[in-house]
């Protein structure tokens, strides 16, 4: 990123200093395909978020299809979408997504791995579905991009702070630019607003020192052994929900911040409102479980003793 501040100029701009700065910018595009092993297209946004309005305004599809489980960012961006039921386990009810997609090449928005539960749902079934219709699948890889390969489908959105990079940036990938109307502007006439070239560097950066795994499961063990575990149909080792019965998830996340140890209840975008999951809620867990859950994440830089001095507290909170 300092080279990208040292070097900085608008990628756009045809002048010498702009070409320099494109050829940095170029350069960080193939390194994030090369890493996540995408033969398609990259556009640079500023997050999640905006990559996920990008691809629900301007995908060249019909109808909107999400999960009930997505994050809010999706909801925004399609708030008349149709949503698709998932099991009590978090998982994709796939005979619903069956009879849902049986319509004019409608576009599929699915979570790889929640932002709430950790669940990671199969999206190589989930995508042969959408493909035998006709359909777009959307992936929201925010939460898996840099821990899992990425799954089949026709556009993913990724996040760089989720793997180590820096805040602020992010990417759509697109197996093809035709699968998207053009809004003119920057990344090849797909985004407005100036390419933030030093993020795209930090962002290459990052994945090209990504661990594999970059979450060790021996750091992640200590939590398998508390008894609140939500049981989840394919549970990833970083995100996971933990219900503590007898205190709420709002008296959990004090009693936890007093301790130094900062955990959420839902997921990080949403919890200031400290509202009972909707996530949870499509789960159909029960009000009282629902109400009493957190949400725990790890980051590539926890350790083991962190998350021991995490099952301490929580033993001792769920004592008193």
């Amino acid at each position: 990123m300092e080279d990208g501040f040292a070097n900085w100029a608008n990628p756009s701009s045809p002048h010498a200093e702009g070409r320099k700065a494109r050829k940095l910018l170029e350069d960080a595009r193939e390194r994030v395909k090369a890493a996540l092993g995408w033969e398609g297209e990259v556009i640079f946004t500023s997050g999640a978020s905006e990559a996920a309005a990008l691809a629900l305004d301007r995908a060249k599809a019909g109808a909107r299809l999400v999960s009930a489980v997505e994050h809010d960012c999706i909801f925004q961006s399609a708030p008349d979408a149709e949503r698709l039921f998932v099991k009590s386990d978090g998982a994709l009810d796939l005979e619903n997504l069956a009879e849902a997609v049986q319509r004019e090449r409608p576009l599929v928005a699915v979570q790889h791995v929640n932002s709430e539960t950790g669940n990671r749902q199969d999206l190589a079934a989930i995508a042969d579905i959408v493909g035998e219709a006709g359909g777009i699948l959307l992936a929201d890889c925010a939460q898996s991009a840099g821990k899992f390969a990425l799954p089949p489908c026709d556009m993913a959105i990724v996040s760089a702070h989720k793997f180590g990079g820096p805040i602020g940036v992010g990417a759509l990938l697109v197996r093809d630019y035709a699968l998207l109307e053009p809004t003119g502007g920057h990344e090849r006439g797909y985004r407005r607003g100036t390419e933030n070239m030093p993020g795209a560097l930090g962002m290459a950066a990052a994945l090209d020192v990504a661990a594999d795994p970059m979450i060790d499961l021996h750091v992640c063990a200590p939590l398998n052994e508390l008894p609140g575990i939500l049981p989840l149909a394919d549970p990833t080792p970083y995100i996971r929900p933990i219900a503590m019965p007898g205190m709420s998830a709002s008296a959990q996340v004090m009693g936890f911040d007093m301790a130094g140890i900062s955990v959420s209840q839902g997921s990080a975008c949403s919890s200031g409102t400290m509202k009972t999951s909707r996530v949870l809620e499509a789960m159909q867990v029960a009000p009282d479980i629902a109400a009493n859950t957190i949400r725990v994440s790890l980051g590539w830089n926890t350790t083991r003793a962190e998350v021991e001095r995490f099952c301490e507290v929580w033993l001792d909170l769920a004592k008193a």
